[in-house]
Parts: C-alpha cells; structure tokens; sequence
C-alpha cells in the first residue's frame, strides 16, 4: 500500500516552503536533476525522456502545485549559468552540469536538434 509524504507548509502564509540550499545541493552533487511540484507528470516525461538516452536524473519535488511562482523564482537563484538561451525559469525545470537547460519545451527542442548527448556527455552523465 502507498503512503503519501508529508511536506511542510507555512502555518501562517499556508504557503509551501522552498528549500533553495536543498535543491542547489542536489544541482551541485548530480550531474542531471529535474526540478518539479510534487505530483506534475510532465516530471515524468523529463525523467523518461532522460532514462531513454541512458541516464538516471535526480528528481526534486518542490511545492504542491499552487502556481505562486516562489519555487520557479528559487530555482532562477541557483541556475549556474545558462544551457542556450532561456527566457524565463519554468517548472518542471531540468539541470545539466550544473546549468540551468530549462523547462520540458527547451528539454524537448535541445533533444530534437541533437544537442542533449553532447550536454550529457560534458557534463558528465554519459559515458559513451
């Protein structure tokens, strides 16, 4: 039987508390980590999407799906540097070496144009 996790929520904001220094942890100690709310399912595509070409991402839940755009403003802290160019941090977002590549839209055009094995490799991720 599944159990649902528990995450904390401000009493007073009801907010759901982001933890910046846990998610540039994860982005400094893996080389490939998605950064989603709990429950998206575009989470999902990114991590298929990135298991089919041979690599095993880190996943970190942030949030419960309010949309108040204080997670998405977090992880635009922690970028590390741009992968191309993107506009604005989106969620689902996915980092590669320690950079910021984007939401499942850049994540899906830089895989379509060839250029996600080569970013694998560099960073790491890929070994062949």
């Amino acid at each position: 039987m599944q159990q649902a996790i528990a995450y904390s929520r401000s009493a007073a904001t009801g907010k759901v508390e982001v933890d910046e220094d846990r998610i540039a942890k994860a982005v400094a100690e893996n080389p490939v980590v998605v950064v989603g709310r709990r429950g998206c399912c575009m989470v999902h595509v990114m991590r298929r999407l990135l298991q089919g070409q041979g690599v095993n991402p880190a996943v970190c839940d942030v949030g419960g799906g309010d949309g108040d755009g204080d997670e998405a403003a977090a992880i635009g802290g922690i970028s590390g540097g741009w992968v191309g160019e993107v506009p604005e941090v989106q969620l689902p977002a996915v980092f590669i070496g320690g950079r910021l590549v984007g939401g499942i839209d850049r994540l899906m055009a830089v895989h379509i144009s060839g250029e996600l094995v080569p970013i694998l490799k560099d960073a790491g991720a890929l070994w062949l």
